[in-house]
């Protein structure tokens, strides 16, 4: 099976539509990508999965052939609380009251948002390559800040990002994508033109750049509501990022989920930032390890099937 094969419809939740990809049966997970991507982020990962388990592949708000509302002067309309509220709604929509998530880059923040805000809806969380937003800007500092250099950019006010990237959308894009890949070849032509058609879109500059604003001045405000408030992610949790390959990173991803997510497990793998395109087979395993794991009366993880 191809993802092309995948049902694909849009349905309308939280006051957006959102272009869907679904297909399996079993026990459902949705897959949430990152940028610059689309739910074809998934293209190795999603038909495999869809052998075993209920697979849903949105395209977030903002990207994709979802709606791509304007941005409002909170920026809440692209917050993560936002994001993760459309996916709740989402999976109810279809039917699932508890589901699984695995979210890469912006997906895996959105999916840190929903196992805080909806923790009894969420039995199991991988994320990959990023962590929590207040934790990123307080160690996105010194010469770091070249390697996070989009961060910045994209959360400039409206509409300077806008217009720098329309006047040339391809350029900023393949620097993107390749600079983020150990492995461009991973990325073939058919893909990389369907990121370019819908990147290109001067609604969806606008959604990112919101979204990248949002990230800089509102969700790590919500994440230090929960900080403060001593909250905690119980479920079963996995964290892959990609190996540095022995640069210091300025902060240890699994140290940092742990200070959120205690029992969280993971680690580095030998790819650039685009761990689903380039091991999407490390990635399954992981994915599948995860979803053996369950978690028992007395709250601690144990390895057996739900």
């Amino acid at each position: 099976m191809k993802i092309e094969e995948l049902i694909y419809r849009s349905i309308e939740v939280n006051g957006v539509k959102l272009h869907v990809a679904t297909g399996g049966n079993g026990a459902p997970i949705v897959l949430l990508h990152g940028f610059p991507e689309t739910h074809l982020a998934w293209r190795y990962i999603a038909p495999t999965l869809a052998n075993d388990y209920t697979v849903v592949c949105p395209d977030l708000r903002g990207y994709g052939h979802s709606d791509k509302p304007q941005g409002d002067k909170q920026h809440m309309n692209y917050a993560k609380r936002t994001m993760a509220k459309d996916i709740y709604e989402l999976m109810r929509s279809l039917g699932h009251e508890k589901f699984a998530v695995v979210g890469h880059d912006r997906g895996g923040l959105v999916g840190f948002r929903l196992a805080l805000d909806y923790p009894d809806a969420v039995t199991h969380l991988l994320v990959l390559d990023v962590i929590p937003t207040i934790d990123m800007w307080e160690s996105l500092h010194g010469i770091f800040g070249l390697f996070g250099y989009h961060q910045f950019f994209l959360a400039q006010p409206s509409d300077f990002p806008e217009k720098m990237l329309a006047a040339d959308p391809k350029t900023f894009l393949d620097y993107t994508l390749n600079s983020w890949c150990k492995h461009p070849s991973a990325l073939p032509a058919n893909v990389r033109k369907e990121y370019l058609k819908v990147f290109s879109d001067p609604k969806s500059l606008h959604a990112i750049c919101e979204d990248y604003r949002a990230g800089a001045l509102v969700d790590g405000s919500h994440d230090a509501e929960d900080k403060k408030a001593g909250r905690k992610i119980s479920i079963p949790m996995t964290i892959l990022w990609q190996d540095p390959k022995g640069m210091k990173l300025p902060f240890d991803p699994l140290q940092t989920w742990q200070s959120w997510a205690p029992k969280a497990t993971g680690k580095p793998i030998d790819a650039g930032h685009l761990l689903p395109e380039e091991k999407p087979m490390e990635v399954l395993e992981a994915i599948n390890d995860l979803l053996h794991t369950t978690k028992s009366s007395t709250g601690r993880a144990d390895d057996s099937l739900a």
